[in-house]
Order: structure tokens, then sequence, then C-alpha cells
């Protein structure tokens, strides 16, 4: 009985542990709910209420800013300025670009697809290229201050100001003072004097200085050369071919003399060597060390020279006449400008930038920076060119000679073929011809 008895509590243990064992195994299958569930417990309403979600940050208007600036301190006065308009206008983020040579080609994609920046420079082009994209600007407070240079340049028929010039061009030749002075050079007024000036400095230097710089890379500048030039050679002169462009009957194998003169330049030597490969921004270094003596064009890239050689000595002239009896002359207009987009989301904030670049202390920031004449009037600035603006006031300024008698679309034509030519891929004749069949193809659009 007794045995019977311990058999059985033994067995019963064993019952147990099995069933203890079983309901603590992991696996896939789950005890299933009962039929009847409890309530759930009710919440303890003493408990502190659950900490709130933290606060989401409003995101910045961003307004996009493409300009044509392409020397680095000009580049970060830009910026100076917008982190001043960004401390005054703290829900306003302001995105600034600057795509160097593809501006125009970006510009073009955005025309087309009728999604410009807020802002962008017209860079010569407000009224032609542009216009139809602007908002009118002419009733903002620094619309009244234009320049009487500059204001017929942006403002149509009707009034409507296209945009804010910060900077007009007023394009001649950089030179090096010091080089000029070592070979005992004057300024040239002649374009014969020019070229007379760059064989002596480059045959008594025995080739260690470079008389001209280009640059395939950035071809603007053999557009730059035909663009000054051309001026020099067709408009300028008292008797001169600006009726002939206008109505379309313009000789245009007279533009090969035009093409021969800077083919010229290169079978002289008088040109850097690898002017199809070399970059613009290479030019401030070789004039800072004293290996450049002409620089066509403004003289904004003075600044980035003196952090090489401070006391470099840099003048600046008119460019030169090609035609007996003519005057020496600047090529002028737009150079950096400020315009807004008509269907811009932002069009009231960015119009409060432009605003905010037009201020007296910005102006004249940017004046300094670029060595160029404000674009509006009471603007002072103090700068090593100053005195040379001083010097040729007098002098004739003539609008760029492509945005007056040339159809838009043949500034590019230009500085393509421009280094086509001096690639040796085309010849003056069939630069010529290429020429007046773009211009004729352009005209009919």
């Amino acid at each position: 009985m007794k045995r019977w008895y311990i058999n059985s509590l033994s067995f019963l243990l064993m019952a147990l542990l099995i069933v203890s064992g079983c309901s603590s195994r992991t696996g896939t299958t789950t005890t299933p709910a009962p039929a009847n569930p409890a309530p759930p417990e009710k919440k303890d309403t003493t408990s502190p209420a659950p900490a709130p979600a933290p606060a989401t940050v409003a995101a910045k208007m961003k307004i996009t800013v493409y300009s044509t600036v392409n020397d680095p301190p000009i580049q970060n006065v830009y910026k100076e300025v917008v982190e001043g308009f960004k401390k005054e206008n703290a829900g306003v983020d302001v995105e600034l670009q600057f795509p160097g040579s593809e501006y125009e080609n970006i510009l073009k994609v955005k025309m087309a697809a009728n999604d410009m920046p807020d802002v962008f420079d017209t860079h010569g082009w407000a009224q032609i290229r542009y216009g139809k994209y602007l908002a009118d600007l002419r009733d903002e407070s620094w619309a009244s201050q234009q320049t009487d240079t500059i204001k017929n340049v942006v403002t149509d028929k009707d009034g409507k100001v296209h945009a804010l010039v910060m900077s007009e061009a007023k394009d001649g030749i950089t030179y090096s003072e010091d080089i000029l002075a070592k070979y005992n050079i004057e300024p040239p007024k002649t374009y014969d004097a020019l070229i007379a000036a760059a064989e002596k400095i480059k045959n008594e230097s025995k080739g260690d200085i470079v008389p001209f710089y280009f640059s395939g890379i950035d071809s603007w500048m053999f557009g730059s050369y035909l663009d000054i030039f051309a001026t020099s050679l067709f408009i300028s002169p008292k008797d001169n071919q600006a009726e002939a462009f206008l109505n379309n009957t313009f000789d245009w194998n007279k533009w090969g003399d035009l093409a021969q003169k800077m083919l010229d330049l290169q079978k002289k030597g008088l040109i850097n060597k690898d002017a199809l490969t070399a970059k613009y921004s290479d030019l401030p270094k070789m004039f800072a060390n004293g290996k450049l003596a002409f620089a066509l064009g403004s003289p904004s890239f003075a600044d980035e020279v003196h952090k090489i050689t401070p006391n470099l000595k840099i003048g600046y002239m008119p460019v030169p006449s090609m035609v007996a009896g003519d005057e020496p002359n600047f090529s002028g207009g737009e150079r950096y400008t400020m315009g807004a987009w008509k269907d811009s989301k932002h069009l009231p904030e960015a119009k409060k930038l432009i605003a905010y670049f037009a201020k007296k202390e910005s102006m004249e920031k940017i004046a300094n920076a670029t060595k160029l004449p404000p674009g509006l009037k009471g603007i002072s600035s103090n700068h090593e060119f100053s005195d040379y603006y001083k010097k040729y006031e007098s002098i004739r300024v003539f609008p760029y000679f492509d945005r007056v008698y040339l159809p838009n679309g043949m500034w590019d034509v230009m500085c393509k073929q421009g280094t086509e030519l001096i690639a040796g891929r085309i010849t003056t004749q069939q630069f010529s011809q290429i020429m007046k069949q773009e211009v004729e193809r352009l005209r009919k659009k």
C-alpha cells in the first residue's frame, strides 16, 4: 500500500514537470486567447500625461540667385551682402549659384522649361533675351536713381525697368604699368601701335612675357576680342557699317579682315601657346608674376593679382582705334545685374533681395570689388582705377557690338568659331560665311 502511494506521487510530479516544460518552450505557436478576455485595466488618471511631441521647425523660404560673376573676390562680396540680408530676413534663405562658362546654356534650358531662378543676372540681355521673363521693377525705390548712361539700356519704351544694374560695363584693355614702363611704352591709342608694343615686349623679353592671353576653355575671351574690335573696325569710325548691319546689307567678307587680325596674333606669337587649353582663372597669376602685358576687358581681376603681388601697378585704357582718323572707345552696357523672374513663387522676397543689393553700402562694396562704375547715382567708390575712369570720362562708350548689331544667339557663334579659327579648323573666309549664315538663320526666327 505504501509502495503504491509513493509510485502514484512520483507519477504526478513527473506529469506536472512535463506540463510546465511545454508551456515555457519558445516557438511560432502562441497560447490561444481566452474566449472571454478580461476587460482592460482602467488607466491611472493620477499618472503624469505623456510629454508633448517636439514642435516642428518651419522650413525657410528659399530664393535662388544665379550670377555671371567669375572672380572670387566679387563672389565673396555677393555672399557678404546675402548674409546681411538673411540676418534681417530670418525666414528667407538665399541660394547663390555661380555657373561660370555654363551660365548661358543653363539659362537657355531654364527659359525653355519656364523654370527660371527667382533672381538672375541678365548680363547684357535684359530686354532682348530675357525681357518676357522679367518682372517690372519701375516702382522699386532705387529705380529713380539709375545713372543716365544705363537707364535706357534696361528700360523699354513703355517704362518697364528690367533689372538693377549694379555694375556698368566699360570694357577697354587692362595692362601692366610696370611692363609698359620697363619697355618705355605709352598706352597705345591705335591698333597698329598696340601690335607694335606687343611685338616689342615679346622680342625684348625674349618671349618671357606674353602680350595677350586667351582661353579656349573659356571661349568668351575670343568672343570678347571680336566684339570690342568689331566696334573699333565697323562702328566707331565716322564712315561706318552700323546701318549695313542693322538693315542686313553688310558685306560679310569684311568680317574676314577682323578674323585675320585675331589670327595674326597667334601667327606672330603674341598670345599664349596653350590658348586652346588654358583657363581664364590662370590669368591673374600670370599677370601678378609679370608674365602678361595686356588683358582684354575690365580690371575686375585686380584683387586676385594683388593677393600675389601687392605692389604691382595695373593700368586701364580704352580700346584702340582701328581706322585712320578715328579715336579710341569703350564698349559698355550691363555688366553685373539682378532681375526678378516674373513668375517666381517668391516674387516679393526676390524684389526685397534686389532692393537690399541696391542699398548704398551694398553698391559701394560691389563697385570697389568689380572696379567698375556703379549703375546707380550717389554711389561713391575708391579703388585704384577711379582715376582712370575720371581720366577717360569723355571717351565714347558704345553698346556691346553683338547686342545691337547681331541677332540673339550670335554671341555663342562668335565665341565658338573664334576658337575654331585659332585651332586651325576653319579659315577666315569660312568664319565669314558661318557668321553670314547664322545671322540670316537667327533673324528668321
